[in-house]
């Protein structure tokens, strides 16, 4: 599987988990470790992006998607992980690992992933989704 595919993947399981709330509209924050003028950051959320749309959720419509980007700098990426934290998502996504530990010492209330490894990927979705059925 290769890194579009995983991220398309990651996409289609945040729209899962959001569809099992069975709520109209919902709204994921994505919190980058890349410069917003990084390409292969761009092509990371065009994919995510393309991984919801597969999935019939439309942003404006029935999903907000609330992105902030990093610029390498620890501290920058931790208050951006605040930032989304008080915008109450329903979920958050981390691109890589520094952005993961941001979120997990920001927030365990909200259910967050990180698309940096399929293992890791799927320790945090089988987190998120207990959470979720316990709600």
């Amino acid at each position: 599987m290769n890194r579009r595919e995983l991220i398309a993947l990651t996409g289609g399981m945040v729209a899962w988990s959001l569809a099992a709330r069975a709520q109209q509209s919902r709204r994921i924050g994505v919190l980058m470790g890349l410069s917003q003028n990084d390409p292969e950051g761009q092509a990371r959320i065009a994919a995510f992006r393309q991984g919801l749309q597969d999935l019939k959720w439309t942003e404006g419509s029935n999903i907000r998607v609330d992105i902030r980007w990093g610029t390498g700098d620890a501290a920058a990426v931790r208050a951006n992980a605040a930032e989304l934290v008080s915008l109450a998502p329903d979920v958050i996504v981390g691109s890589n690992t520094p952005p993961a530990r941001a979120l997990k010492q920001a927030t365990q209330a909200i259910p967050s992933f990180s698309w940096a490894s399929p293992i890791r990927l799927a320790m945090a979705w089988s987190r998120a989704f207990r959470i979720q059925a316990a709600t």
